[in-house]
């Protein structure tokens, strides 16, 4: 049968103690509901988002990044809480299955046992030592009874420990018929979608409780939260990519965002992090090397390297203490301490001890181009828009700021002068 996804992303978020939107807080390079919603897609093609707080910066990140969801904003002021979010809104399948825009670790796998459950409304649960902030959930021959908010459970019901994951599958007639019929008086004032239980139990509705993961199925209220959630994410997403033949030396220490790939041999020294889209393919990074946005193939990185956006490194070695931005290299060596941005170099070409392309006049950006086998001396500055033809030579301490043509020896240094005893007089 086919289902209806609604994700409830209304909410203000004040436990966050931030600016940004709660959902569009990132978990491994990804916001919160983006994770959600690239699930969910899997599922379903009728996905709707409940928003209201800062609903347009929600809404414009998602239609960034996916097509087709339809975006509706709540009516707090007249229909506040969960059970108000879900009013009015028309769903095109028979059964609809209801998630909360803050659980970022949910997964398809993980929905599947509510989506095949054959009650009427099917609701996940899980037990927890420590149930405090969550709604208690009165579980009886094997059907669920009651759930009661936190703020409404009374003594012995605050000692139960079964409780609500927040994840419901209930039959779009049902919600048609429950929605409308929702009361306010509570703690509150707001509109629960909890409340249905109580209404589906006294019309005899068959409602059974789905017990799930926890880690799956945790939600994020506050920055400890989000750590925690990321902490989960990060070994899922290590665990994957050594059983895929990606070995990791120390893994705790290493980072890695959602989007980046490996292809074939690759090594993952400690403190390495790699972010955004970045591609590695048959390499060793080093250790605690920075990489982002880019494409590595057949190369090693590091230690201590940075790359950054945009760039391309093939069949090259990047040492210790290199920065790289925006570049192409194929079959470079540049072994330490060098920036090199805005730059293409060449096969068989060497960049030495700090070298720096100076790509930036403080209006505008240059490029500056490397052809093969050009050898760059330690401690030039490349002044852009340059290029080295093939086969060149710049001495060590030369400033470039012309184009430098194949075969020629590119110097320039002021004399050195030397003044006898010198030394002694200094410090007479």
């Amino acid at each position: 049968m086919a289902h209806s996804i609604v994700i409830l992303a209304a909410g203000y978020g004040t436990r966050m103690k931030s600016t940004t939107p709660k959902v569009l807080h990132k978990i491994c390079g990804k916001s919160m509901i983006s994770h959600i919603v690239s699930q969910v897609q899997k599922i379903s093609d009728d996905i709707t988002v409940v928003l209201y707080f800062e609903h347009e910066i929600i809404q414009t990140e998602l239609e960034k990044e996916f097509k087709g969801i339809n975006f509706v904003i709540q009516d707090v002021q007249n229909y506040p809480g969960t059970g108000g979010a879900l009013r009015g809104i028309e769903f095109k399948n028979d059964e609809v299955l209801i998630l909360n825009g803050d659980m970022p670790l949910i997964d398809e796998t993980a929905l599947m046992p509510l989506i095949q459950s054959d009650a009427d409304i099917a609701m996940s649960v899980i037990s927890l030592q420590n149930p405090s902030g969550y709604g208690r959930v009165v579980i009886q021959d094997g059907r669920v009874k009651k759930i009661i908010e936190q703020k409404d459970c009374n003594k012995e019901q605050l000692a139960i420990q079964t409780v609500n994951a927040g994840v419901y599958k209930i039959k779009k007639e049902l919600l048609k018929c429950y929605i409308p019929m929702l009361s306010n008086n509570n703690a509150s004032k707001e509109y629960y979608l909890t409340d249905i239980i109580e209404l589906g139990v006294k019309d005899g509705v068959i409602i059974k409780p789905v017990m799930v993961n926890e880690d799956k199925f945790k939600g994020v209220n506050t920055k400890y939260d989000l750590a925690k959630a990321e902490e989960i994410m990060q070994n899922r997403i290590k665990k994957e990519w050594m059983e895929q033949g990606v070995i990791m030396r120390l893994p705790h220490t290493i980072y890695i965002d959602k989007d980046v790939e490996f292809i074939g041999e690759c090594i993952l020294e400690n403190g390495v992090t790699l972010l955004g889209k970045t591609r590695i393919e048959n390499s060793h990074i080093k250790s605690h090397s920075v990489i982002e946005d880019a494409k590595i193939k057949n190369s090693t990185i590091g230690p201590i390297a940075r790359i950054r956006p945009q760039t391309t490194i093939s069949n090259s070695h990047i040492g210790n203490f290199v920065e790289i931005k925006k570049s192409n290299l194929d079959g470079v060596k540049a072994g330490h301490l060098s920036y090199l941005g805005d730059s293409t170099i060449k096969q068989g070409s060497n960049i030495g001890a700090g070298v720096i392309t100076c790509n930036y006049d403080g209006k505008a950006k240059y490029q500056t181009t490397i052809g093969e086998n050009v050898f760059v001396g330690s401690d030039c500055q490349l002044i852009a828009p340059v290029t080295i033809h093939d086969n060149a030579i710049i001495a060590a301490g030369t400033t470039v700021t012309d184009d430098v043509q194949s075969g020629e020896l590119a110097i320039s240094r002021t004399p050195l002068r030397k003044i006898k005893d010198f030394y002694y007089k200094f410090f007479k």
